[in-house]
């Protein structure tokens, strides 16, 4: 499993690059980010709950959702909104709070 970052969903803001717990993500000379050793994510998805945009992609195994799936997270206010896109584009969000992210 790894991630995907889309450079055109990126703001730059760098608090994927700040959260990563194995120093996986850096930005590039415009600020995007980009992840360095895409073999070396063990898929641990902190990056993906601190992404309030949906610019990172998150893909998931055979076992887990099949080929081609892949979360994404975007954040409103208090809400946190986590996509689940199996491959044929069918796409299901599950909705919490923020501060109810971790919890579990």
């Amino acid at each position: 499993m790894s991630i995907r970052i889309d450079k055109e969903k990126c703001i730059g803001c760098g608090k994927c690059v700040q959260i990563c717990p194995g120093n996986l993500l850096a930005r590039n000379n415009e600020r995007k980010c980009f992840i360095r050793y895409p073999r070396d994510c063990w898929g641990c998805t902190a990056c993906l709950k601190e992404c309030g945009v949906g610019a990172i992609q998150y893909f998931l195994g055979p076992d887990i959702g099949g080929t081609g799936s892949y979360l994404y997270t975007h954040e409103d206010k208090e809400m946190l909104h986590w996509h689940f896109v199996r491959g044929q584009g069918q796409e299901k969000v599950i909705t919490i709070q923020k501060r109810e992210a971790n919890k579990y």
